[in-house]
């Protein structure tokens, strides 16, 4: 799977609502682990695979996210849909902030700079 992000993606974990409406038009509803976001998408964890291209709504306290399914995998413990967010629709921190969020790239600079103080001492 092609990571085609261009933003950088911030790891999270965090319990969302998901909503979307199946092929009889009723609308589904069901708790997932949110994964990771970026901008302009994100990932979710469920315990039921949704079509790709279906229209998706993530939940949270001050508002949704909404887009459209672009990848559904199954992995051992249930289906990672790649959600890409609606144009007009971008994440922002001052909207919603996961409960667990983590941006990879200062991990990445906090052990180089420890590799770097553990070379000059």
């Amino acid at each position: 799977m092609q990571d085609r992000r261009i933003e950088p993606r911030m790891l999270c974990a965090d319990l969302v609502e998901v909503q979307w409406r199946d092929k009889n038009g009723k609308l589904r509803r069901a708790i997932a682990n949110l994964e990771d976001i970026s901008l302009s998408g994100a990932c979710v964890q469920l315990e039921v695979a949704i079509p790709l291209n279906t229209t998706l709504r993530i939940v949270h306290g001050k508002g949704a996210l909404h887009g459209q399914v672009r990848y559904c995998v199954y992995r051992e413990i249930g289906y990672f849909l790649g959600i890409e967010f609606d144009p007009d629709c971008k994440w922002s921190q001052s909207n919603f902030r996961p409960q667990h969020l983590l941006d990879p790239r200062k991990l990445v600079a906090r052990t180089q700079q420890q590799a770097s103080d553990q070379h000059t001492a």
